[in-house]
């Protein structure tokens, strides 16, 4: 259950509504099956704004690039576009395991675990 709703703050409800076998590099696969789990809303929210600047930066950079500007420059703003993701990988991180992980590990599920562990061998 989300913490937010102790606080009567919106959440919203989260249906994976794929079911899917991945084979990892480790030599198993994992079904990643209809799991359903909330989201605070507040956060999510501030997820996608965070997306939507580093959308828009890179929309900047890709005029700077068709303006011919400095590569320097475009470097630069490559890191800061970078450094922009990687911080809202964080926070997605966070969230989920404060709200999505820790949730399943209550229900008994075991196996989201070894979803994070895949997907954070991917975002490293």
């Amino acid at each position: 259950m989300c913490e937010a709703r102790e606080k009567n703050d919106q959440c919203h409800l989260h249906n994976s509504d794929h079911a899917h076998n991945d084979e990892h590099g480790h030599g198993h696969s994992h079904n990643h099956s209809n799991f359903s789990h909330t989201h605070d809303e507040a956060e999510t929210k501030a997820i996608l704004n965070r997306l939507s600047k580093a959308i828009g930066h890179m929309e900047h950079i890709k005029r700077m690039v068709a303006d011919g500007r400095d590569c320097s420059d475009v470097l630069v703003q490559l890191a800061a576009v970078r450094s922009a993701i990687n911080s809202t990988g964080r926070e997605l991180l966070r969230s989920h395991i404060r709200h999505c992980i820790v949730d399943s590990v209550k229900d008994g599920n075991m196996e989201r675990l070894d979803e994070l562990d895949f997907a954070l061998s991917r975002l490293i």
